[in-house]
């Protein structure tokens, strides 16, 4: 049987994903989108925070911080009635423990031009002044992942991209002098197509796809996480809290469920493993199927308390599981940059990660849009 041919191929629909197939498509070009999951936004596009990042929670990465500054609100203007703004954000500094001072958090505010607010008397008397130097009200909001679903797959229909749900990538080769054969898999049959151009979107697949193909590995590190959705107090309850820059907890609205999530550096990783150049790590599905999943609740709200004591009122409904997956080098300064390797073992085959919804706009204007990256692969 021939291989179907397309000009874009995607394999992905997360977030990235379809939006880069949207971007293309409107470009004129025909695309196809694959995703191994029955639904699009399924995976980590969904299970997260819904933090629609606006710069505040990056006071070691200026760049990560403007550039999130910088594309809070286009995306805002963008997907709004994805958006939920129906609470108060506060951001409170921590006393010890904390990579940053009141004064520097603030500080870098400033040079983001990101604006903060005291927070009212009221709100300061909740935090632990022991623990707690300093507490502000932001503007950062959170997103409802099942709109944003909605939102996109429409897109992805009115730009004419073939979507294929259920379609796992298994590898990729060479096909011809300027194509790129994908062979898939759906249910039990197996099938190939050809892009002229073929982008890998599958984050914390990413590296699977790359050594099925015989293709370099790149170094990522990736944690199997616990998001605890909770009932949040009652004097939380339309509000958001980030503790930082350190070892502490968020706690945000999840509009999908009309709960909070809870989340803490130390205790939403459970475990860790790494990819690194020759060898790919744990397989992070079979990793979410084995693993028994003890909620880390009690730890996280015990230590939340510490610093914000009504937490202690905080109620636990169950916990979102899922793989998160960072560059090596962003533990360092805590940066979240776009991962783009362009023609990455073979021409025309390309792979992308993004950590924040708001990365997109980035991964448009400078990653899709090079002219290297949209010519054919010679």
């Amino acid at each position: 049987m021939t291989a179907e041919p397309f000009d874009t191929v995607v394999v992905g629909g997360g977030f990235f994903g379809a939006t880069l197939a949207t971007h293309v498509a409107r470009g004129g070009a025909r695309t196809l989108l694959l995703e191994a999951g029955p639904h699009l936004l399924g995976r980590a596009s969904a299970i997260n925070q819904a933090r629609v990042h606006a710069g505040y929670h990056y006071p070691r990465s200026y760049l990560t911080g403007l550039r999130s500054r910088v594309n809070a609100p286009h995306f805002i203007e963008q997907y709004r009635e994805c958006i939920y703004d129906a609470f108060t954000h506060y951001y409170a500094i921590g006393r010890v423990y904390s990579n940053v001072s009141a004064a520097q958090f603030r500080r870098f505010c400033e040079r983001i031009d990101a604006p903060v607010a005291a927070a009212p008397p009221e709100v300061r008397r909740l935090f632990n002044p022991v623990f707690i130097e300093d507490v502000v009200e932001v503007p950062e909001f959170t997103f409802d992942a099942d709109r944003l679903r909605e939102r996109v797959a429409r897109e992805l229909g009115e730009a004419g991209v073939e979507v294929r749900l259920g379609a796992e990538a298994l590898r990729v080769s060479r096909a011809g002098a300027d194509g790129i054969e994908v062979q898939l898999r759906s249910g039990d049959a197996e099938s190939s197509v050809i892009g002229r151009r073929v982008f890998n979107c599958t984050y914390s697949r990413l590296n699977r796809l790359h050594a099925a193909s015989g293709l370099p590995i790149v170094p990522l590190k990736h944690e199997l996480t616990e998001m605890a959705l909770v009932t949040p107090p009652p004097e939380l309850a339309h509000a958001g809290v980030t503790v930082m820059c350190g070892p502490f907890f968020s706690m945000l609205p999840f509009p999908p469920r009309g709960l909070h999530t809870l989340s803490h550096v130390r205790y939403t990783p459970h475990c860790s493993w790494s990819d690194a150049p020759g060898a790919v790590g744990l397989d992070g599905d079979e990793q979410l199927r084995r693993y028994p999943r003890i909620s880390h609740f009690p730890h996280m709200v015990r230590d939340a308390a510490r610093y914000l004591p009504l937490m202690r009122d905080c109620r636990a409904v169950e916990s979102l599981w899922e793989v998160k997956t960072v560059l090596p080098r962003s533990e360092v300064d805590d940066s979240r940059p776009i991962l783009f390797s362009r023609n990455h073992g073979l021409a025309g085959f390309h792979c992308v990660i993004g950590s924040k919804v708001d990365n997109a706009f980035d991964m448009l204007q400078y990653v899709v849009d090079a002219p290297e990256v949209m010519e054919p692969a010679r």
